[in-house]
């Protein structure tokens, strides 16, 4: 064994190493978090959690029943809005995308909004939207979380239509298809298991975001099924209530976030096991 070789088993083995440790000291810090959470949040969970809304203060009763209908009106309503933008916009770039410089733009700018802060994509629809129409909404908040999902999906839909082979695309056009049946019929179906992932992965997104919603849902103590105006919705409850002096106010702050917490990794456990499955097949 030559000094050479010997010299790169070495920066190779302390390479690993150092890896090995930095990933366990992240898994290390995750545990502890999801141990914390769990040990908290599960002390907070009943019955009364999920049909009671936020209590006032000094109030011994009360849930987060009110939050929770919320969160799943504004994620509902920005997923709608977020899916077909999104994959029709994934489409356009990845068709069209080496073609023309608006495709190269649009993915530009794609890129930026998925890295772009997200209280100033709140700070955008408020100055855009709220602050025209003079008071919060639930409207808004979707708006805003809507604008958060888009790119995800996006860059998603784009990567995985990316990974159709060609000799698949040159069959249909051989076939006499026009280039948008192409992308409609043979392209995306062949990856819709992929950008249903990229779905779930960008509503597992959206779901624990606070800062947009202060600028725009703000809050509601009280139970509302109206998208006009101010709407209760779980993250910016959680940051409310964890500051609060009230015990049984903190108590509902940690169970709201174990919700959360699982809801999110639902999804990505669902996007991600639908995705292996479909390749499997």
């Amino acid at each position: 064994m030559n000094k050479v070789y010997r010299a790169r088993l070495r920066t190779h083995r302390i390479g690993i190493a150092l890896s090995v440790l930095a990933m366990s000291f992240g898994l290390l810090a995750l545990l502890w978090i999801l141990a914390t959470l769990a040990v908290k949040g599960f002390s907070a969970i009943s019955v009364a959690m999920f049909t009671e809304t936020t209590p006032s203060p000094g109030s011994d009763a009360g849930g987060l029943w009110n939050a929770i209908f919320g969160s799943l009106m504004m994620v509902g309503l920005s997923t709608l809005i977020s899916t077909p933008i999104g994959i029709l916009a994934g489409i356009y770039l990845a068709e069209y995308g080496s073609e023309n410089r608006f495709a190269k733009f649009t993915r530009f700018v794609t890129d930026i909004m998925l890295s772009a802060p997200s209280i100033v994509i709140g700070l955008f629809v408020y100055a855009l939207y709220v602050a025209n129409v003079k008071h919060f909404s639930g409207y808004a908040g979707s708006i805003a979380l809507a604008l958060l999902a888009i790119p995800v999906v996006v860059r998603t839909t784009d990567n995985m239509l990316h990974l159709v082979p060609n000799s698949l695309l040159e069959a249909a056009f051989a076939l006499g298809a026009p280039r948008w049946k192409v992308a409609l019929l043979v392209r995306l179906r062949a990856v819709k298991a992929g950008v249903i992932t990229g779905v779930l992965l960008a509503v597992a997104r959206i779901s624990g975001e606070t800062a947009p919603l202060l600028f725009t849902a703000l809050n509601n103590q009280f139970f509302s099924a109206d998208m006009n105006a101010p709407m209760a919705n779980l993250p910016v409850v959680i940051y409310q209530f964890a500051m609060s002096p009230y015990d049984n106010w903190r108590a509902l702050a940690w169970g709201g976030a174990l919700l959360v917490t699982f809801s999110v990794l639902g999804l990505n456990i669902l996007s991600r096991t639908v995705f292996s499955q479909k390749n499997a097949h």
